[in-house]
């Protein structure tokens, strides 16, 4: 990452060719340093690496992964050009600042002229470093979604703009907005601008068509900037938001009962410390929600660095322990932990300890205003809409970056596995399925709506035959080796994104040949 770095800024204002980067156009480097929104900072951007489709699909062969991949994504039909683009952005709280990401761009036979672009949002990664850009190195942070990306839609004929985030890689910004649909949103048109800056100097045509995608944290962010597009009147051809955290306040809100997700203690100071700095209220001090052993540090700590296994082990955050294993109130004891539905029991039992993240008042302060103030979706389904009047300061947050206020008036393919232990199917994508259908006010019209659970049994005549066929035999081998615990250890962040995005390519190419 920091050779990415030194030689991105050594390139300022010079041929690039000269550095070694490679720019595709032989022109001087043009530099914007007004860290406007959607500003590109080096154009044309650096080229980290170009691959034909043969190299590319060598490259993939050369290991188990790539085997894997290949046999889900098809071979590439086309080569990739991988530049690395900086871009001006904002931060959670409106303020100027500088993020990256990558542009991919087919070349080869077939694969030149006008090509429909796709706005890739990536998933949760606590590596500060991350850069989807640079998958020269299979170790390095972002590399293996990148390398996902890039051949399911790169290598098959779609422009790829991917950013990094705010508070990633060069980013100054000292914390990641994480899941502030606003600024998260912002920033991928962002990014968007700034990549169509570089376009006519890297080879690449945009042909107008929007596809817009992104994976669990990615999910959500997709989902918000389809939002956040219709809202300015910019057309999206169709979206393919994928297992994300679109009913958010309604999920915090399960997990504050008790049902207390796989990564919950990663997730949890990432998200207060978002909106905090957006919000600026959801306490005085971190010691007012964090216990004592995290409190110095859990608002600074993530992204970082350091592994998270590394800063497990350090006793700088519990491993699965979000809340005590004693009840806040009497009143609580059935959900600390919850001891029903017997299938769920044994992972929201992880969620609790005695060296626990979240303290006791400010679990009690969250489930009081819960009560008093319930969602329309948990503890139980009533309306499935957001809380009416939340006055507990994360749960206003929450109810601020639900994405359960909005029906998109384009194509949608939402995709999912529903036993998914981290981003809970039913909490999100069966929610959003319901209040986007009949008789619900937001319903959409016949056709725009399309669902997949890939962890379901096909039925006769089903579009989506060979992804449930394929996440099937990919589960069935993950158990054979590690057993139920090997599943639920990869359920979200490795058995079902290459099915889920291989569903999504499928829906942009039908819909780009319907003409809709």
């Amino acid at each position: 990452m920091k050779q990415l770095t030194v030689l991105s800024m050594a390139c300022a204002a010079v041929v690039l060719a000269a550095c070694g980067g490679g720019s595709d156009s032989g022109g001087s480097t043009q530099t914007d340093t007004s860290g406007d929104r959607g500003s590109l900072v080096y154009n044309p951007p650096l080229r980290v690496t170009a691959l034909s489709a043969g190299e590319f699909k060598d490259r993939l062969m050369a290991n188990p992964s790539g085997q894997s991949l290949v046999s889900v994504a098809g071979a590439p039909k086309c080569g990739v050009n991988f530049h690395y683009i900086e871009y001006g952005t904002v931060g959670g709280a409106g303020e100027k600042t500088n993020a990256s990401g990558a542009l991919m761009v087919p070349t080869g036979d077939g694969c030149t002229g006008p090509r429909p672009v796709v706005l890739y949002a990536h998933g949760t990664t606590t590596d500060k470093a991350y850069n989807i850009a640079d998958i020269t190195e299979t170790s390095r942070p972002g590399a293996s979604e990148g390398t996902l990306i890039a051949a399911m839609y790169a290598a098959q004929g779609f422009i790829v703009v991917a950013p990094n985030y705010a508070g990633y890689d060069v980013s100054k910004l000292s914390y990641h907005p994480y899941l502030n649909a606003d600024q998260q949103s912002k920033e991928m048109i962002d990014a968007l601008t700034a990549a169509r800056k570089a376009l006519p100097n890297v080879g690449g045509q945009d042909s107008g068509k929007l596809l817009l995608t992104g994976y669990s944290q990615g999910g959500h962010v997709a989902m918000a900037t389809h939002r956040a597009l219709q809202a300015a009147n910019v057309t999206v051809t169709a979206s393919a938001p994928m297992s994300g955290p679109y009913a958010l306040a309604a999920l915090v809100d399960a997990v504050y009962y008790g049902n207390v997700n796989l990564g919950s203690t990663l997730f949890t100071p990432m998200l207060l410390t978002s909106y905090q700095k957006a919000y600026g209220n959801l306490y005085s001090k971190p010691s007012d929600v964090y216990e004592p052993a995290y409190a110095d540090f859990a608002e600074t700590l993530l992204p970082s660095t350091t592994p998270m296994a590394t800063l497990i082990g350090q006793g700088k955050l519990p491993q699965t322990a979000l809340f005590s294993s004693t009840p806040p109130a009497p009143a609580f004891a059935s959900i600390t932990p919850p001891t029903t539905p017997a299938e769920t029991a044994p992972l929201f039992a992880l969620g609790f300890g005695t060296n626990n993240l979240i303290n006791n008042n400010a679990r009690l302060a969250y489930l009081q205003d819960a009560m008093a103030n319930p969602d329309g979706a948990v503890p139980t389904v009533t309306t499935g809409g957001q809380a009416a009047s939340p006055q507990n300061p994360m749960r206003i947050a929450g109810k601020a970056n639900d994405l359960r206020n909005w029906a998109p008036k384009r194509p949608v393919l939402l995709c999912g596995g529903n036993a998914d232990p981290t981003v809970f199917y039913s909490v999100n994508t069966t929610l959003m399925q319901g209040l986007w259908s009949a008789p619900s006010p937001l319903a959409l019209p016949a056709g725009l709506l399309t669902v997949l659970d890939v962890d379901s049994a096909a039925t006769a005549g089903d579009a989506f035959a060979a992804v449930k066929a394929g996440f099937a035999q990919a589960k069935a081998a993950t158990a054979s080796q590690g057993g139920a615990s090997a599943v639920l250890q990869n359920y979200h962040g490795g058995l079902v994104p290459p099915f889920c995005n291989v569903a999504a390519r499928a829906f942009f190419q039908q819909v780009l040949a319907s003409g809709i």
